[in-house]
């Protein structure tokens, strides 16, 4: 489903950050802030509590979908003015068109609403299973969200690593239906991965050869 913004969206102009990540609503990620017209931006967000636009980036532009951010913690200042902050995204929009004007990049954008296909109950037990199934492959002590979350596939996603292309996928899926059924996908294939990266470490462990002494 192409992404579209709500009809009769308000259009804004908000300051944006071009990198070479996605950032997923509600997820968390550390940046650091060394360009002088990037730190401009963040200080102006961090005076005035606004947020900024996180959009992938890379050789071939700048995406339409984006995410805004706030910094949730600065954990580094510098005498030079750079910063190490914590930067957690919040909703998506759509960049209609770049303005000018400011030291860093700014857009005129509208808010992304979802369609209002909803995941099904079974779905959602599914997903939450199968999270937590990796979890324990993982030994990780990441919290299992609660399955009233709000859209709950984002909140998955944003605690298991994938590469740009697949979170793009998901930034720009309209249907939470979809998505969580796409995030139950990726969470199989991880599960799976890790069993037999395992089961390869048990066997290097033993030079692939059977102990008769057990």
């Amino acid at each position: 489903m192409r992404p579209r913004p709500a009809r009769g969206a308000r259009v804004t102009e908000l300051g944006l950050f071009p990198l070479p990540l996605v950032l997923l609503p509600t997820e968390q990620v550390p940046l650091h802030i060394f360009e002088d017209r990037y730190q401009e931006l963040i200080g102006e967000c961090l005076e005035d509590e606004t947020e900024f636009g996180l959009l992938f980036a890379d050789d071939d532009g700048v995406r339409e979908v984006g995410t805004t951010a706030v910094v949730v913690e600065v954990l580094t200042r510098f005498e030079d003015g750079r910063m190490n902050i914590v930067a957690e995204g919040r909703d998506r929009f759509k960049l209609l068109e770049l303005t000018s004007g400011r030291s860093f990049h700014t857009g005129d954008v509208v808010p992304l609403e979802d369609s209002g296909d909803a995941a099904s109950p079974d779905s959602v037990e599914r997903a939450l299973a199968l999270f937590g199934k990796l979890r324990e492959l993982t030994d990780s002590e990441v919290e299992i969200p609660d399955a009233a979350t709000t859209q709950l596939s984002y909140v998955l996603a944003s605690r298991v690593e994938l590469v740009a292309e697949v979170k793009l996928e998901l930034l720009e899926q309209v249907s939470e239906r979809v998505r969580l059924n796409r995030v139950c996908e990726l969470l199989e294939l991880a599960a799976v991965s890790v069993e037999r990266q395992r089961r390869a470490a048990e066997r290097a462990a033993t030079n692939g050869k059977v102990d008769l002494e057990r």
